[in-house]
């Protein structure tokens, strides 16, 4: 099947991302939303949700649905976080069903329907809390348990993903203590 020139440039940009890319993200590289719509009408490419592509010729990887949830957001790129971030660096035994997602506190969801795997959390990250694993953008592990103790996901639970990012390397002992009496201090622990 010969390429188009349309379909090189988004088929690159989708070996960059997992797979998936936004409308807006082609349109920045001079490819137009029709020409999206004739890809997909020729099974190219499919819609995952408003706005976002994935290439079916790029070849999908465990991370193509992290990537599409974080795209997902329409004029900003959201953060995985919470449980999600807690799973992807393997602190803890919590397994989430859904992919949380942090987006800023002033972004607004213009759409009626929020896909079914993603839950919204609201916050004005700093650039120290977000960190990036297979170039998705995480919540680095000490604003990650934070924000599940705010969440309320289990004594345990945080114990345990303070011992792995020790273990794991993802925080640092002297941090992990001063995260944990923090926990403590505010009765999470």
């Amino acid at each position: 099947m010969p390429k188009t020139h349309a379909y090189d440039t988004v088929h690159d940009l989708a070996l960059d991302q997992h797979g998936v890319f936004t409308t807006a993200q082609a349109r920045n590289l001079g490819v137009h939303p029709k020409t999206l719509w004739a890809m997909a009408k020729r099974d190219r490419i499919k819609r995952l949700s408003f706005g976002v592509y994935q290439d079916l010729g790029a070849p999908a990887t465990p991370w193509t649905q992290y990537m599409s949830a974080v795209l997902w957001p329409q004029g900003v790129t959201g953060v995985l976080s919470h449980q999600t971030a807690l799973s992807l660096m393997e602190l803890s035994d919590v397994n989430p069903a859904k992919i949380h997602l942090t987006l800023p506190i002033g972004y607004r969801v213009r759409r009626r329907h929020v896909p079914g795997v993603l839950i919204l959390h609201g916050a004005d990250l700093l650039e120290e809390d977000v960190g990036s694993l297979e170039g998705v953008p995480v919540t680095k592990a000490a604003r990650t348990i934070r924000d599940c103790a705010r969440a309320h996901i289990g004594p345990a639970l945080l114990r345990q993903a303070l011992e792995d990012g020790i273990r794991t390397g993802w925080l640092r002992r002297k941090e992990a203590e001063g995260l944990k009496q923090e926990l403590k201090a505010r009765n999470y622990l």
